[in-house]
């Protein structure tokens, strides 16, 4: 059993979906692993991962809106306000998603099914850097 880890840095522009997908695969490719478990984990709390449609960003779009709606930025429903309009609804919507992810790979790759990929959900309106790690254990 082999096990390889790297850290993915991802610069956001604000609200959104933002893929990984190449990223993902380029780390699980030169590991050499062929068969495995990748875990992927965003070191924050005011975004968050998952694995959604990517051939239409129609889907990416509608996925941010409908968290909006989920989670309105309005300071009236929130005690936390300190860090901005934005930052407890941020919170709110990873708490609704997921912060790590776990992918079967198989033949050396991710085993995605054909329309997904993996993003990063940016929460807060202004961009950030953010940090995926990637873990992979397999042979």
């Amino acid at each position: 059993m082999r096990q390889d880890q790297t850290t993915i840095q991802v610069s956001t522009s604000g609200q959104g979906c933002f893929e990984i997908t190449r990223d993902v695969g380029a780390f699980v490719a030169a590991s050499g692993i062929e068969t495995g478990l990748l875990t992927l984990f965003i070191q924050h709390t005011s975004a968050s991962l998952t694995i959604q449609e990517n051939a239409d960003p129609d889907v990416q779009a509608d996925l941010t809106d409908a968290l909006e709606r989920l989670a309105p930025e309005d300071t009236r429903l929130y005690r936390h306000t300190c860090e901005g309009p934005d930052d407890m609804p941020a919170h709110v919507k990873a708490a609704l998603t997921d912060v790590s992810l776990t992918i079967p790979v198989t033949g050396g790759r991710p085993a995605l099914g054909t329309w997904q990929g993996i993003y990063v959900l940016e929460h807060r309106r202004m961009g950030h850097t953010r940090r995926v790690v990637c873990h992979l254990t397999g042979k």
